[in-house]
């Protein structure tokens, strides 16, 4: 007997015990609820066609797009100021490195950033991909947007063109003008907190203290409650659980990880100059 007769007798059953029982109108209440938790059964058993395995299929489309998506604009980044520098090159094997790429993904991540860098890519192509997969996911579009600024900054400063063409992301991946600049001052900014930086005891420089507030999104003016709050909220945003959730790679989660990191320095040292 499989599973969808077994449950089809179970409900016969109980609401037969619920007329003998109960009243007609406990048995049909009973029937609903014996009726609801069948349907959800059959569909975990593979019988139904319809939630289910269409969540499954889109986190699964969700994350080999977000895949392509990284490397091919991170490529195209590279090149947009006329071509890709040794320093974007060596960064991307670096990112690789620390992703822990299988052999296979490495070649494709390869394969994908070469794309990427073709003078035929279209990248309005790829971009519509993205939003169809992962555009209702803001944390997977900001952190694409990470991944590209990281690919810009490689070698030492964003040019122009790289400016206007991650601006363009951006703006396809559904961010409003203002928040991309937010999002790229906030990016600069948590770059000076990576590694063991982040003020560690004494008296911060002004400047300094200054880079942590950018790099959590807030005036130095800011309420104590505002300040955690924006605290709290990045570091929900970059957390490994909810970003594999929404479909994000999860040999590319690392970079989520160290993000949170250099967030934590900063808020570190606005803690600090704050008393908290």
């Amino acid at each position: 007997m499989d599973l969808f007769t077994w449950i089809a007798r179970l409900l016969g059953g109980l609401l037969a015990l619920g007329l003998l029982v109960f009243s007609i109108a406990s048995a049909a209440v009973i029937g609903a609820g014996v009726f609801i938790v069948g349907i959800l059964l059959a569909l975990f058993a593979g019988r139904g066609r319809g939630p289910w395995r269409m969540v499954m299929r889109d986190s699964s489309a969700a994350r080999q797009t977000f895949f392509e998506t990284a490397f091919t604009l991170m490529g195209h980044v590279a090149k947009s100021d006329g071509r890709v520098s040794e320093q974007e090159v060596a960064l991307t094997e670096q990112l690789m490195t620390r992703l822990g790429l299988t052999a296979e993904h490495r070649q494709e991540a390869i394969a994908l950033f070469k794309r990427g860098t073709a003078p035929g890519f279209d990248l309005d192509a790829q971009l519509r991909e993205f939003s169809l997969h992962c555009g209702t996911h803001p944390n997977l579009r900001q952190m694409l947007m990470v991944f590209l600024f990281n690919t810009a900054i490689a070698d030492g400063a964003i040019s122009a063109n790289e400016h206007a063409l991650l601006q363009r992301i951006a703006l396809a991946a559904g961010f409003s003008e203002p928040q991309f600049e937010q999002l790229l001052r906030m990016f600069t900014a948590q770059e000076q907190f990576s590694g063991a930086a982040g003020g560690r005891g004494g008296t911060p420089r002004p400047d300094a203290l200054a880079q942590a507030y950018a790099a959590l999104g807030v005036d130095a003016g800011a309420s104590d409650r505002e300040v955690k709050h924006a605290y709290r909220k990045l570091m929900s945003q970059y957390h490994p659980d909810k970003l594999i959730a929404e479909g994000m790679p999860e040999d590319m989660v690392r970079v989520a990880t160290e993000r949170t990191q250099e967030i934590q320095n900063a808020w570190e040292l606005v803690r600090k100059a704050r008393g908290l």
